[in-house]
């Protein structure tokens, strides 16, 4: 439940957010210099302006004050709804083997009804802002041109007609406004949760964990600029991943510890040491957003970086019959793409790095062996002078390992 809410921030964060603030930055030049061109042809309109400004920040107050607590409890209900579905969906098995169908139902349908009331009152809030600034934005457009009919001939007809044109659009203009205000205020909400995650509490029970496990691995010491492959077997359960995970200190041990070119990893920065470390997971890892910025997520490299590694991972035809190309929308956790094209994105993520350090955690354990071969090709043509370390339970995939 925490990771899908995370999930949904992060993309507020990521993706809409900046989308808002942007906009909002735009309507405001596009209001400023509406106003003045009004006020050119008729100076009584900024009398006008500041009252119906008031309200305007009035109401932007009275709809935020609701609108913030309506969507972050309609955030907390959506949750529970995903949580319920994926739970449903592993063990619908045993759902049925014990005859539980109605409870699980009954269960989905209240976290159903309860998300949607959140979200018909998020409806019905926007309803109740949008008839109030219609209603002050036609009011601006009549005082409008009620002072330019007083002025009379005092103005020339081009310039009356310029100002009724321009006040006519200003009620488009100001609804966006307020309404971008309300979402960038809003989706805060997102931003204040992210930070609420980055400052909870560390899971002690890995650490109690690791105390009991580690003096049963074996630390290997390796010589400054001596480079080889290792293979790493062993039956489900018996560590392989979880010294991945201390090579990359995802788990903290107690004691014992892990030198680099004669540098002990837990001295330096966790920025430092991930950056200089490349992985392939047995699950490939992509995230809701383009091709693009899955590949290059920090946008480091040029699209014909990009390129060059999608061919060599024999992408490059697939990636060119998309409409976008590199453009192309990817799913959360790439759904919309096979479980060997998701393996093979995350290799060319790992191309585009080039690390001295490559960790295969079975990478190709999902794959097909046709796949299988290519992921093991590229690895052995482009990271030959770099040390590589493989996880596999497939004897083959492990018999070019020099130890």
């Amino acid at each position: 439940r925490l990771f899908c809410a995370l999930l949904q921030d992060l993309f507020i964060v990521d993706v809409r957010f900046h989308y808002y603030l942007r906009t909002w930055l735009n309507c405001t030049l596009d209001v400023i210099g509406t106003i003045l061109v009004i006020a050119s042809a008729s100076p009584l309109f900024i009398v006008v302006v500041i009252p119906l400004g008031y309200f305007y920040f009035t109401i932007q107050r009275y709809y935020i004050a609701s609108s913030r607590q309506i969507r972050r409890l309609a955030g907390a209900s959506h949750s529970p709804v995903i949580s319920h579905f994926s739970e449903t969906l592993v063990g619908r098995s045993t759902i049925r083997a014990f005859g539980h169908q109605e409870r699980f139902i009954r269960k989905n349908n209240d976290v159903v009804y309860e998300n949607l009331v959140y979200f018909y009152n998020n409806v019905i809030s926007n309803r109740w802002l949008s008839v109030r600034l219609e209603f002050l934005g036609n009011l601006m457009v009549f005082f409008a041109a009620l002072f330019v009919v007083l002025a009379g001939n005092t103005v020339s007809s081009s310039t009356v007609g310029l100002s009724i044109s321009y006040a006519l659009n200003i009620i488009q203009s100001l609804n966006f406004w307020v309404r971008k205000a309300c979402e960038i205020e809003t989706n805060a909400v997102s931003i204040e949760r992210v930070c609420e995650y980055a400052k909870m509490d560390k899971e002690v029970s890995i650490l109690l964990e690791m105390v009991s496990i580690l003096p049963e691995y074996l630390i290997y010491s390796l010589p400054e600029n001596f480079l080889f492959q290792v293979g790493i077997v062993g039956r489900t359960g018996a560590g392989k991943s979880t010294l991945t995970n201390c090579l990359f200190r995802v788990l903290e041990g107690s004691e014992g510890k892990i030198i680099i070119d004669g540098i002990d990893i837990s001295t330096i920065g966790l920025h430092d040491l991930r950056g200089n470390l490349n992985i392939i997971p047995q699950d490939p890892i992509l995230f809701s957003g383009t091709l693009q910025s899955n590949l290059d997520p920090l946008g480091k490299h040029t699209d014909l970086e990009l390129w060059e590694v999608l061919e060599l991972c024999d992408l490059k035809d697939f990636v060119q019959s998309l409409p976008k190309k590199l453009l192309h929308e990817i799913s959360e956790g790439g759904e919309n793409l096979s479980v060997g094209q998701r393996q093979l994105v995350c290799l060319a993520r790992v191309l585009l790095r080039k690390t001295k350090i490559l960790v295969l955690d079975e990478a190709t354990a999902s794959v097909d062996m046709e796949t299988d071969n290519l992921v093991q090709s590229t690895i052995k043509k482009e990271f030959y002078n770099c040390t590589i370390l493989t996880i596999a339970h497939r004897l083959h995939t492990v018999m070019d390992s020099e130890r």
